[in-house]
């Protein structure tokens, strides 16, 4: 597995010419909405919410939703978002497939599923085979921010890190707000700056408002 995810990142390295766009993001109302979850309720994780913002982003900037083909760029007709698993001897990003069918509820327990069969090694072909963008969350660990390499034929990926405390500024006040930092990779042949601020300026304004991936 170590052979075949060096071969992968070398070859995304040295062909796509990645750049990249780093955003903070607020959680607190995703946090709220989380710590308001009644007992008796799933609970839902910070990584769903994660996953459907980029979903709902992507059905918006679909640039960033496309694969390579030899050297001809193809858009993707449907959404499926890849998930960083980490096992014991590597890395895997199985995807997610169709996943604009679900809403934020169903994103979750699919997302359960899926990660619960990458660890079992009962993944499907196409499910390592057809990603078109791909989240890594470290969010679990004591990790500030990170960037990531683009999984080929992919063209962007996006990191996140762990929901930290700062202090800001809110009129004459200054009040204390859990952000996170998000960083896309991208590839400078499919897409440029502005598609990539873009993109992030939606998935930042989704997750500070919640209730709108709530379907």
């Amino acid at each position: 597995m170590r052979a075949a995810i060096a071969r992968r990142m070398v070859e995304s390295k040295t062909r796509a010419p990645h750049f990249y766009v780093e955003s903070e993001v607020t959680m607190d109302a995703v946090l709220s909405a989380i710590e308001a979850t009644p007992a008796d309720a799933p609970r839902l994780s910070v990584t769903a919410y994660l996953a459907r913002a980029c979903v709902v982003s992507l059905g918006r900037h679909p640039r960033l939703n496309a694969r390579w083909k030899g050297d001809l760029l193809e858009p993707a007709e449907t959404v499926n978002l890849g998930i960083a698993v980490a096992l014991e001897d590597g890395l895997i990003a199985p995807a997610l497939l169709g996943a604009e069918q679900h809403t934020l509820a169903g994103t979750a327990g699919a997302l359960g599923d899926l990660v619960a069969r990458a660890r079992a090694s009962r993944l499907k072909p196409s499910e390592l085979a057809e990603g078109t963008f791909t989240l890594s969350n470290l969010g679990a660990f004591d990790v500030s921010r990170f960037t990531a390499i683009i999984v080929p034929p992919q063209v962007a990926i996006l990191a996140t890190g762990a929901t930290q405390p700062r202090l800001a500024l809110e009129g004459a006040s200054v009040v204390t707000v859990r952000t996170l930092a998000a960083t896309v990779s991208a590839d400078h042949r499919a897409v440029d700056g502005a598609d990539v601020a873009a993109f992030l300026q939606t998935f930042k304004e989704l997750l500070q408002t919640p209730e709108a991936l709530d379907g």
